[in-house]
């Protein structure tokens, strides 16, 4: 089977490359081709046209960074992926987003699997990535190999749109975790502590969790390089909201959380790295949270 993969930024190239280091056919492409010059040296097949691509491969993964990128790039690839060929789409999309692009690869013959990863770019640098797939089970077993190669621990969640929902709730839950780690080393930092030995004591306490064992250690070194950006939190966290008003659930937090996000927006931009959401209590307090 010859997978087509489209999209090699932060997160798509990382899977791409698993793909070619487990000998998976794999033709790439991306609007900077630079981006494909680890994977060429790893034997995927460049093809500059995206509906070209598709005419060669059984199935096209996409990994892009928004709904609209997503339908313009889907609706060249349908000039070209054969009826009974599969669309893979790994990127966040809102359920209402997957379903709708799904009938347009339907009306082509074309089916599609929902397959968004968390566990951030790390992971998937290491082929740990967790995947989040969506979709009729005869589709998910079939590209299971594929979706291990990419990554860790493989959760089939149900139907399509079952994916993208927790998606956003795990994206959901770390951003509010971000911003109160933030809160918690400064609490540390102003209270005397060694900010070093206090992100020690919190990984191994009850209050830990996921984002502070990772991103807390790239606030405390400086370089906030988590490879997300405050444009694509948002957007989650945008996501998160609009299935909190469709399911009745009041996102109390979620919104503080977004709020927060758009703050650190309009003080860094929406290319920021995420992590700097906790340069906001830095600048705001003259105290940064450096530590060894």
């Amino acid at each position: 089977m010859r997978y087509g993969y489209v999209g090699l930024g932060n997160l798509g190239g990382h899977l791409a490359a698993s793909l070619l280091r487990e000998n998976f056919a794999v033709t790439v492409n991306d609007i900077d081709p630079a981006l494909a010059e680890r994977h060429l040296a790893l034997g995927a097949t460049w093809v500059g046209d995206v509906a070209d691509l598709a005419r060669d491969c059984d199935a096209v993964i996409t990994c892009l960074p928004s709904p609209a990128v997503c339908e313009k790039v889907l609706g060249q690839l349908l000039e070209g992926l054969r009826p009974g060929g599969t669309w893979i789409e790994m990127s966040t999309l809102g359920r209402e987003d997957i379903l709708r692009l799904a009938e347009l690869a339907a009306a082509k013959g074309v089916r599609t699997l929902e397959a968004p990863v968390t566990g951030g770019v790390h992971l998937a640098g290491q082929g740990k990535i967790t995947v989040l797939a969506g979709g009729d089970v005869d589709l998910f077993e079939a590209h299971q190999p594929a979706l291990q190669a990419m990554g860790g621990k493989i959760f089939h969640m149900g139907a399509l749109g079952s994916a993208a929902v927790i998606k956003v709730i795990t994206n959901m839950l770390a951003f509010i975790h971000l911003v109160a780690d933030g809160e918690a080393l400064m609490l540390a930092k102003r209270g005397g502590l060694d900010l070093a030995r206090a992100w020690e004591a919190i990984a191994a306490s009850s209050g830990t969790s996921f984002v502070h064992e990772t991103e807390g250690q790239l606030i405390l070194n400086g370089s906030y390089d988590i490879a997300f950006t405050m444009d694509l939190a948002l957007k989650d966290l945008g996501f998160a909201m609009e299935f909190g008003r469709a399911f009745g659930v009041p996102l109390a937090l979620a919104g503080l959380t977004s709020e927060i996000f758009q703050r650190g927006k309009e003080a860094y931009g929406g290319d920021a790295q995420s992590t700097q959401i906790v340069k906001l209590l830095e600048d705001a307090l003259g105290t940064d949270l450096r530590a060894q």
